[in-house]
């Protein structure tokens, strides 16, 4: 079966092509559904303490991302872990979690999308107790397994909800920004959490953080998120699912392995193969008459502008934030909580920009930013390419965080109205779930680009020299000046993108009453 032609649609309003998997748009105005109230437009009267519980949930999920990587130094040593099961504490987490995410999605849309949120946030709070419980290597990476197991329904979920619940006009525009600040900035927050409490209490409560805040999320969920699931054909795509995560499971496994040489086996091996189970899930999708993931939301070419944008980006700021907190730690010898509070700034001006963009994106459109952003973030990344052994923190790093900043909010913010404008309330956990995995493997492939980059330019500037401190910390200093100064060529690639693709109406980010309101 063909994909079929893409139709121009407002938020609110169900695409032609998936006409007959929704409710109809005439539903009244006071249906009990969150389903009819998003085809209709009518606002969910909570959705802004909505808003609040989903940006905590999708906080967890990115705070899991660095805060744990604080913690390993001591959980190694408290466990008696190897280098490589430490590895695998971060590789798992990321493992299960990228393979799962598209699996997840459509378990929201079909089974709930309140219910995979409340699920999906007691299951992770679970883990992580049990991860800050673990008295044994074993139990520690059972434990990252399940926590990204249930991140894999939760963040798809929580994403969802706010497209049903959002589904036009400003106060869309507010929601993402918000989500898209967090998406941003949290990893940031992480390393400082993460400091504070690896040197405060225990490298354990960068687990049990995230049982108290489950249970505030969950608590108030219940009262306040009203229900919403796809209708029609919910029939699982069950050949799709194990082909997809098989093959992003494979590629997130491969680029995590990458640090060892990309001429190992499991790279030579796990790449090729994941690319090839994709492109078999592709031929199954294009066939099956209830997909996993329905390939009109790929084929959109203004929303797969947002999608390389979200991988670009991810792999940007992710792989760069690394070397950054590297530098911090090794060569400059700050503690974790000081690392956390060197990256502080960023975070602010990501939460600033945020606010400030998400009044004007309205009158600007989304396609300025998307294009401006990059470059201003890769102008902060080529910055830091200067820093130096001494380490003038204020000079050589300071103004590159701040420009990052302001890149990456101008990415942010637009980034989730753009990929999720027009999508029908049947696809929304699909959607927002390829949105997530493409940020998730953009991360992985990040991380281990820049990896094989920085030890390259290690070993170089250390072929002639003489051994001694200075010289070593001098390798890594050239390592991580060469991390930098890919992550920017990575984060200005996105600008074309978004200059030829993101060509997004106002109709379609405002909904068109409102997109007439403002002329």
């Amino acid at each position: 079966m063909s994909t079929p032609p893409r139709s121009t649609v407002t938020p609110g309003t169900v695409p032609p092509e998936s006409a007959h998997t929704t409710e109809p748009s005439t539903a009244s105005p006071t249906s009990a559904t969150a389903a009819s109230a998003s085809l209709t437009g009518t606002p969910n009267p909570r959705r802004w303490w909505l808003l609040a519980i989903v940006a905590l949930a999708q906080l967890t999920v990115v705070l899991d991302g660095t805060i744990v990587n604080i913690a390993l130094p001591q959980a190694q040593l408290a466990l008696g872990m190897s280098d490589g099961d430490r590895t695998w504490v971060v590789t798992l987490y990321s493992l299960v979690f990228g393979a799962l995410l598209l699996l997840g999605g459509r378990i929201a849309d079909f089974w709930g999308r309140k219910r995979s949120f409340i699920v999906g946030m007691a299951g992770f709070a679970i883990a992580s107790a049990l991860g800050g419980a673990a008295q044994s290597t074993w139990e520690l990476l059972a434990a990252r397994g399940l926590q990204g197991l249930f991140a894999a329904l939760l963040a798809p979920a929580s994403l969802a909800l706010l497209t049903v619940n959002f589904p036009g006009g400003k106060d869309r525009i507010k929601a993402f920004a918000v989500y898209g600040a967090i998406a941003g900035g949290g990893a940031a927050v992480g390393l400082i959490l993460g400091g504070v409490l690896t040197e405060y209490a225990s490298w354990r409560w960068c687990l049990y953080v995230n049982v108290p805040i489950a249970i505030v999320a969950i608590a108030a969920a219940i009262p306040v998120v009203r229900e919403s699931k796809a209708h029609g054909n919910t029939r699982y795509d069950v050949p799709g699912a194990i082909l997809v995560a098989l093959g992003l499971g494979s590629l997130v496994f491969g680029f995590a392995q990458a640090e060892n040489g990309w001429g190992s086996w499991p790279v030579l091996v796990c790449l090729p193969f994941g690319l090839v189970l994709l492109a078999l899930f592709v031929v199954v999708e294009n066939r099956s008459n209830h997909p996993l993931l329905p390939l009109r939301i790929m084929a959109n070419k203004v929303r797969g502008g947002a999608f390389l944008t979200a991988l670009l980006s991810g792999a940007a700021l992710l792989g760069g934030l690394l070397f950054l907190t590297l530098y911090f730690q090794i060569v400059l010898g700050y503690t974790p909580i000081q690392s956390g509070l060197a990256s502080l700034p960023m975070t602010v001006t990501i939460m600033i920009g945020a606010g400030m963009l998400s009044k004007f994106l309205a009158s600007t459109g989304v396609r300025l930013p998307m294009i401006v952003g990059p470059i201003v973030g890769a102008v902060g990344l080529l910055w830091m390419t200067q820093i130096t052994v001494g380490g003038n923190y204020v000079l050589e790093v300071l103004p590159g965080l701040i420009l990052l900043g302001i890149g990456l909010s101008m990415i942010f913010v637009p980034l989730q109205n753009v990929a999720l404008s027009g999508i029908a309330e049947h696809d929304a956990g699909a959607a927002s779930a390829a949105v997530t995995a493409m940020q998730q493997i953009g991360g992985s492939l990040g991380t281990a680009l820049f990896t094989a980059l920085y030890t390259a330019a290690v070993s170089s500037y250390l072929i002639g020299k003489v051994p001694s401190q200075a010289v070593q910390f001098g390798a890594l200093v050239s390592g991580y000046q060469s991390a930098f100064l890919w992550a920017a060529i990575i984060m200005f690639a996105a600008a074309p993108i978004a200059f030829f693709l993101v060509r997004l109406r106002k109709e379609d980010l405002l909904g068109s009453s409102a997109a007439a309101h403002l002329g």
